[in-house]
Parts: C-alpha cells; structure tokens; sequence
C-alpha cells in the first residue's frame, strides 16, 4: 500500500515540475493586468488581441506553412530513402544509417551556420525557401528513424505473392507494404512537423530578414517585453497539440482492440 502510495506520490511530482510552467502560461493569458506577479482580473481580452495583431499573425502563418511542407516533404523523400536502405546489403546500409545520425546527433547551432554558410555560398538570397530547406533536411532523419523499423518488420512474402498474383508494383506497395509501413510513416511526419514548429537556432541562422516565425518572434519579444498574446497563443497551440496526440491515441487503440467474434 504505502509503495503504491509512493509510485503515485512520485508520478505526480514529476507531471508537476514537468507542467506547472505550461499551467503558469495558461493562467497569465486569462490575467487582465500585463504583470507576471499581479492578478488583475479575468480576461478573454489577450485572445481577442491576438487576431488583431497582424505581426503575430504572420508569424503563426509562416510557421504552420514551413512545418507542414517541411513535414510533407521530409516524409515522402524519408519513406522512399528508407525503402531503399532496406533493400542494401548490411554494410552499406549500416554506413548510411551512422549519417543518417549525424544530423539528430550534431548541435542545432553548428546545422544552422552550415546551412546558412552553404546558402551564402550559393549566393542564395535567406527567407521563407531558405528555411523551408533548412527544415526539410533536418526532418528527413527524423522520418528515416521512424519507418525504418517498420520496414524491418515487413514480411516481404506478402508483396511478392501480390507480384505473383499479376498486380503491378506500384499497385503492390500501395496496397500490401504501405499499409504496413503507414504508421511508421504516420510518427515520421508528426515528429517531424513538431520538430519544425518547435526550431528555433536552425531558423535564425537561415531565415534572413524578410520572414518570423513563432519562435523567431518571441525572442525578439523578449528584449523588449512578452505580449499577452504570446501567452493566449501558446495556449491554443498547447490545447491544439493535446486534442490532436487524444485523438491519434484513440484512434490506435480502437486500432490494437481485438474484434470480438
């Protein structure tokens, strides 16, 4: 009784050191007052504020375009370098996949000044393409780590039965090895778009003048002050980010439930 009191006792400290910032957050973007230590009333004011600041805006746009295409395309040249990889001999593929580590392993910091260092050199102008590149090669890793194992649990006699029975490749790996491989191919991209909203050095070094991001943003903010407003946005975007990982949870447990004959 008294270790079961204990495990839990000790679950709770770690979920509250791990969320009380993110709780803290939440409650000063419903505080009337601008200061951090006094409460001045309830407020929905800080939210209604956000829609009408147009720098903030454009900011959230620019960041949920650059992590979407980045995710998409990340996910669709991961999954096809993953295919690939699965089908080289160990030596090769044990090669590749030590490179493959070398960008998850490597400071952001020395990945942002290379990339920016190679836009330069290329006389590529910084902005939204440069950093949509940025994010694009570091995601790839990110997906390649997700389907890999995946493909490794693949039964390969399926697919070629498929062949067998007269269907054509393309049909075959749409309709035998994707399904398999899909939720693999599922955790790459979300990782990989989480890993792109939440960037901040690689995008600095390689973001030029001509475009913000959300994090970008904030630490301009910083020097001079938070808003409210990155408060209640945090907020949406923490809410937003749950009640999608629930229903993505719910859904693979209906998922892994046995059918009842």
């Amino acid at each position: 009784m008294v270790k079961k009191f204990l495990q839990r006792f000790y679950l709770v400290l770690i979920l509250l050191f791990l969320y009380a910032p993110i709780l803290i957050l939440i409650i000063l973007s419903f505080n009337k007052s601008k200061s951090r230590s006094k409460w001045g009333g309830f407020t929905f004011g800080w939210y209604s504020r956000l829609f009408q600041d147009e720098d903030i805006m454009t900011a959230l746009y620019s960041t949920l375009l650059i992590a979407l295409l980045s995710a998409l395309i990340a996910t669709v040249i991961g999954t096809a370098a993953s295919l690939a990889m699965n089908n080289m001999r160990r030596i090769p593929r044990a090669v590749l996949m030590g490179i493959t580590n070398i960008p998850m392993l490597n400071a952001d910091i020395v990945t942002g000044i290379s990339l920016m260092l190679l836009f330069v050199a290329l006389n590529y102008s910084l902005g939204f393409s440069s950093v949509l590149m940025a994010h694009i090669t570091f995601n790839i890793p990110y997906v390649i780590l997700s389907v890999m194992p995946k493909l490794k649990q693949l039964n390969l006699n399926t697919y070629e039965a498929a062949l067998d029975l007269g269907a054509t490749q393309r049909y075959a790996f749409y309709k035998v090895v994707f399904p398999d491989i899909f939720p693999g191919v599922l955790s790459g991209f979300l990782l990989a778009f989480t890993m792109s909203l939440d960037d901040f050095v690689i995008t600095y070094f390689t973001k030029g003048a001509s475009i913000d991001t959300l994090s970008t943003k904030i630490y301009t903010e910083v020097r001079k002050g938070i808003k409210p407003e990155m408060y209640a946005l945090s907020t949406l975007l923490f809410i937003s980010v749950l009640i999608l990982l629930v229903l993505i949870n719910r859904r693979n447990d209906r998922i892994r439930k046995p059918v009842k004959p």
